[in-house]
């Protein structure tokens, strides 16, 4: 839109530059060309704007197949207006010299005869194409036939209008039909899912068990190499025993000859001791057999009164020492007692 600026009762418009601007004054054009900027008087001037940028357009509709199925086509035409001079001839591009709007809606007027146009050749091919087709391949037949019709159409270049490109996003079919056709894809994909879900549980119980299998390998493995300890063990322990066993052997052969030499010289020495001892106690028993003889030779001799004091006399030497007496009173009363029944008994 212009950008208008009042003084009085004049006018100043100043112009975009994708804005072609056509400026009238009793029929006669004087001004008429892209980003302009002049004064006018609002009362004698007739404005128009046509916009010469690329715009784009963006349409829906819906369409019907072969199999009488409903879908949505999504399509967007991109345009430009090449003749300023001829679209504003033939479209209502006058603009109110004192706001610098449109009178009218020529961009509305422009966009559907554009879309009714694009609608009628997506009609025309999807009408003979059937759901699937038309969802596989649909949407670059629509394209090519919307632009093809497009360039085909003679009112456009009448009107100065040229087609920069045309895009379809999308064909959708309605939203019952797109679940039930959305359902067998789901499925298989469900299905390659669980597939790989079971392909992968698979695999990870072949690894469990490879891993299993080498730990119970692994396990026969350390069984068997303490086997062969254990053999290994007990073949050095009956070496050791053995080797002890010879040597203890030979420690008792060595000890038994010792013994043996030990014993063969203790025998001599005491049948030498005994000998010795046996000669002494000959000797002794001579000694005292003799000396024996010669008491009694002695004793013969001498009369029974001096035998009898020598017997005293031993007997008193083998008689323990008295160093006290000590008499209570119940004794000595009753020695006196004694004492004294025997003296009364005795004749005077």
């Amino acid at each position: 839109m212009a950008d208008i600026t009042r003084r009085l009762a004049w006018r100043h418009l100043r112009g975009a530059s994708t804005a072609h601007v056509r400026h009238h004054r009793s029929g006669k054009l004087l001004h008429d060309g892209p980003g302009l900027s002049f004064w006018y008087r609002s009362l004698t001037a007739a404005l128009s704007e046509v916009p010469v940028d690329d715009r784009e357009l963006a349409m829906t509709f819906h369409a019907r197949t072969s199999d009488f199925q409903d879908v949505a086509v999504q399509a967007t035409v991109t345009y430009r207006i090449n003749d300023p001079a001829l679209a504003a001839a033939r479209l209502d591009f006058s603009i109110d010299p004192d706001t610098g709007s449109w009178r009218g809606a020529p961009l509305e007027q422009l966009g559907s005869l554009l879309t009714e146009t694009a609608q009628q050749h997506a009609l025309d091919v999807l009408a003979r194409t059937s759901l699937a087709a038309a969802l596989m391949d649909g949407v670059a037949a629509v394209r090519e036939r919307i632009a093809g019709g497009l360039a085909a159409e003679p009112r456009l270049p009448a009107t100065g209008i040229e087609i920069v490109a045309v895009r379809v996003v999308a064909l959708r079919p309605e939203p019952e039909v797109e679940r039930a056709l959305r359902t067998p894809a789901r499925e298989q994909i469900q299905q390659d899912a669980d597939k790989a879900t079971y392909e992968r549980r698979a695999v990870a119980v072949e690894r469990e068990r490879a891993i299993a299998e080498n730990e119970l390998a692994s396990q026969i493995e350390l069984a068997r190499r303490e086997e062969q300890l254990v053999d290994q063990r007990g073949t050095n322990a009956r070496r050791e025993a053995e080797e002890h066993a010879a040597a203890d052997a030979v420690r008792a052969t060595a000890e038994a000859a010792r013994t043996v030499r030990l014993a063969d010289a203790e025998g001599t020495r005491v049948v030498r001791l005994a000998k010795a001892e046996a000669e002494a106690a000959r000797e002794v028993g001579e000694a005292r057999a003799a000396a024996q003889a010669a008491w009694l030779q002695v004793h013969g001799d001498v009369d029974v009164a001096t035998l009898h004091a020598l017997t005293g006399t031993r007997l008193a030497e083998n008689l323990p020492r008295i160093d006290s007496v000590t008499v209570s009173p119940d004794v000595l009363t009753g020695l006196l007692a004694k004492l004294s029944n025997g003296t009364s008994g005795e004749p005077a």
